[in-house]
């Protein structure tokens, strides 16, 4: 077959030396010839040609790599990229086992458009083996799931660390009239404190709004439940009328500790006054900040006063009521001005009216 200046055999030869089939050759020889403009810009391709996307046939496909990741997603909750420890081959074999036809490399252009990308290690001390760690947080995370669906109550519990209240250096920098910088004490003495805050805070998942009980003494298990019963009071029951279960999550130590005799007897007080079915689920050690509360309240209200110095009692709760954020969260305060004693037991008479069940899981 002739082509032009090369004469017969000129398709062949191009073939050759280009790698590109003989029909594509010709294809291409037609498209020239015709009459029709080919308006296609950079493209190869003709408008509309080719295959279409798996995403575009099928857009189940992408919830489905989607709900894999975000199930087995570790990291930093802060950054806003995420990791995956599932490779693109197991997430296109478990797709494949569910009748999704789809390759690894299709697997990963996905995952890159969800925002996730690859990371090595980085080293960080954590305690415990990382597979009961992993057990943990997947538990957890059907709980919520569990109370979520039946429309039940789910709170993120923990204490923010201490502060003197007085006229004292805040951590921070605030927009001010040039010259006119604050005036505080050169040094941080307790003596020279009006008294210190300690604030316990409640954050619920689902309405994202928060309730923080400022005590003024000790944050112990005794203080802990009492700020979770006046959220309960003053906004939980308002909000879930008619509930009968709560979900609890938490640090595994500090005032409500796992092993804490203490917290469990006050929960269980808590429970008979409230007629609340408590469960609570414990973060393994090293992991306070998957804790909810750490960074979708408390580091909000870090940055709402940073640079203020907390002068006393009522500035400290009017700053917490500021606080506010882009998706809504709404936090309410109060000062508790009860004493709380440290180094309170419980006996073993009043240990043994706990009714407690352990969850059944195999990192007990």
């Amino acid at each position: 077959m002739g082509n032009g200046a090369l004469g017969w055999g000129g398709i062949s030869e191009v073939s050759r030396l280009s790698g590109v089939a003989i029909n594509t050759i010709r294809k291409g020889i037609k498209e020239i010839k015709s009459e029709a403009p080919l308006k296609v810009g950079n493209r190869i391709r003709r408008i509309g040609g080719g295959r279409k996307k798996i995403v575009e046939k099928d857009p189940g496909t992408m919830r489905e790599i989607e709900r894999i990741l975000d199930e087995n997603t570790t990291g930093d909750p802060m950054s806003m990229i995420k990791w995956t420890n599932k490779s693109t081959y197991a997430i296109a074999s478990e797709l494949n086992r569910k009748a999704i036809k789809i390759s690894p490399d299709t697997v990963g252009r996905i995952i890159k458009q969800c925002g996730y990308t690859l990371q090595s290690n980085k080293k960080s001390k954590e305690d415990g083996n990382s597979e009961d760690r992993d057990s943990q947080f997947l538990y957890i995370n059907e709980m919520v799931k569990k109370f979520v669906k039946n429309g039940d109550p789910i709170i993120s519990v923990d204490a923010k660390k201490k502060e003197l209240v007085g006229n004292f250096k805040n951590k921070g920098r605030r927009w001010l009239k040039k010259g006119k910088a604050e005036i505080v004490n050169v040094y941080d003495f307790e003596y020279l404190a009006e008294g210190k805050a300690v604030p316990y805070g409640i954050y619920e998942l689902e309405t994202n709004s928060g309730f923080v009980n400022v005590g003024i003494s000790h944050d112990t298990a005794e203080f802990a439940v009492e700020s979770i019963r006046q959220w309960w009071k003053k906004i939980g029951r308002e909000n879930y009328p008619g509930a009968q279960k709560l979900l609890i999550t938490a640090d595994c130590g500090g005032s409500n500790a796992s092993r804490s005799r203490l917290w469990r007897y006050h929960l269980q007080k808590f429970s008979n006054e409230t007629y609340l079915n408590v469960t609570v689920c414990h973060y393994p050690p090293g992991t306070s900040k998957w804790n909810k509360i750490e960074h979708r309240m408390f580091s909000f209200i870090s940055m709402n006063w940073k640079g203020k110095p907390l002068v006393n009692y009522e500035t400290i709760v009017n700053l917490i009521r500021g606080t506010t954020t882009n998706k809504g969260l709404r936090i309410s305060a109060r000062v508790d001005k009860k004493m709380y004693d440290i180094g309170r037991k419980v006996s073993e008479k009043e240990y043994s009216k706990i009714n407690i069940t352990n969850h059944k899981t195999n990192f007990q």
